[in-house]
């Protein structure tokens, strides 16, 4: 049962962070992401950046993959999310 547990949080730890691939293409699609909040992209992005360390030292797998992949693809929601941000001088 355990070796179930860990294969079921491996599979959910991996396809978590795919869910940003759709929202990083979108925003490319439109060339914008004035719908996504600023102060939230970036607060998201510290705080994983904060446990990803412990993540990559963590004798768990699941944790380890998923931190892998997590800090990989919401920094790139992040620099996406920069890259088209209409700033209109405000």
């Amino acid at each position: 049962m355990e070796q179930v547990i860990s294969t079921l949080g491996l599979i959910g730890g991996i396809i978590l962070p795919l869910f940003n691939i759709p929202l990083i293409y979108r925003m490319i699609q439109r060339k914008s992401s004035d719908d996504l909040s600023l102060i939230w992209v970036i607060g998201v992005w510290v705080c994983i950046v904060l446990m990803t360390p412990a993540g990559f030292t963590s004798k768990e797998v699941v944790w380890r993959i998923y931190s892998y992949f997590n800090i990989t693809l919401f920094t790139c929601v992040m620099i996406v999310t920069l890259k088209y941000r209409h700033f209109n001088g405000k």
